[in-house]
């Protein structure tokens, strides 16, 4: 209760603080470029999900690897290419997310 108590008060300050963030114009300085709060929340939903999921990923490994040693290299492949793909998702949202207007 107390990790969501946490995570909803995180929130709220960054929703708070993307208001002075974006008050600029975008076309000063900017290069054409302007980010929307929307999108920038669904960047960062992004890179948050991808850091619990390559998180949790290591943990699993980790834990497996101390379990079973003699497997601990097919495990550490299986890993990596796990953490891999997670990434490669997260940059194509990343990516739809900035480019979205």
């Amino acid at each position: 209760m107390l990790n969501l108590t946490k995570l909803i008060v995180f929130c709220l300050a960054a929703f708070v603080a993307v208001g002075p963030a974006m008050a600029q114009d975008a076309g000063s300085d900017a290069g054409g470029f302007s980010l929307t709060p929307v999108a920038a929340l669904g960047a960062g939903l992004a890179i948050i999900g991808a850091g619990l999921g390559i998180g949790r990923i290591g943990g699993q490994a980790v834990e497996g690897m101390a379990r079973q040693p003699e497997a601990a290299g097919k495990i550490q492949t299986a890993m990596i290419i796990s953490a891999a793909l997670i990434e490669g998702a997260t940059f194509f949202g990343l990516i739809i997310c900035l480019l979205s207007k």
